[in-house]
């Protein structure tokens, strides 16, 4: 579980992705985050976050059955901490070592045409070049063709508001969770 979470609402559902991997029996979830970004060249962040998740390393993806990303929406895009740090992956790619892996993506808007599908599919390029199994939420997730709120084919999402002020749906809950334990199932049986 990889995210990037500037007001919270990524991270509540990196949560829920992970609640529903692990519904799964014998499957655990890691959660880890990516630092911001600086337009400033000298700034830089601490070298572990002073709460919540710790920084990604190489390692977690090497180590990992599957991979769940997350990251609010910047104009129709992965935010740039999140992009920074699969710029970063180069050495993965050129071994192969995540080709095979399946792999999810969740994100949050400020509203509802806020660009969460184009964000999605931005997320997945990098992680096709990867050769990662890209997996999506299918339309028998009852809560997918009912949602009035967040929740896409692509991947799960949320649409917080603009001042951040929406509580994550129960459809959004529902979709996270079951994009978590899709991930999960189908992990299982490409490592089997």
């Amino acid at each position: 579980m990889l995210y990037y979470s500037r007001h919270g609402k990524v991270r509540q559902m990196a949560h829920l992705v992970a609640r529903g991997i692990e519904q799964v029996p014998r499957v655990t979830a890691r959660i880890r985050t990516v630092p911001s970004v600086s337009s400033v060249s000298e700034a830089v962040e601490p070298e572990a976050p002073a709460e919540g998740a710790p920084y990604a390393c190489l390692a977690d993806l090497e180590e990992c059955a599957g991979l769940a990303i997350g990251t609010p929406t910047r104009f129709g895009n992965m935010a740039a901490a999140l992009k920074y740090f699969l710029d970063s992956t180069g050495r993965l790619w050129i071994r192969g070592t995540l080709a095979g892996k399946p792999a999810v993506v969740f994100t949050s808007t400020s509203t509802m045409h806020g660009g969460q599908e184009t964000t999605l599919i931005s997320m997945m390029l990098p992680l096709l070049h990867h050769g990662m199994v890209i997996l999506g939420l299918p339309y028998s997730c009852t809560a997918l063709p009912s949602t009035t709120s967040g929740g896409t084919p692509y991947g799960a999402s949320h649409v917080s508001g603009q001042s951040n002020e929406r509580a994550i749906s129960e459809d959004e809950k529902t979709l996270c969770l079951a994009l978590g334990h899709r991930l999960a199932e189908v992990a299982l049986k490409l490592s089997a």
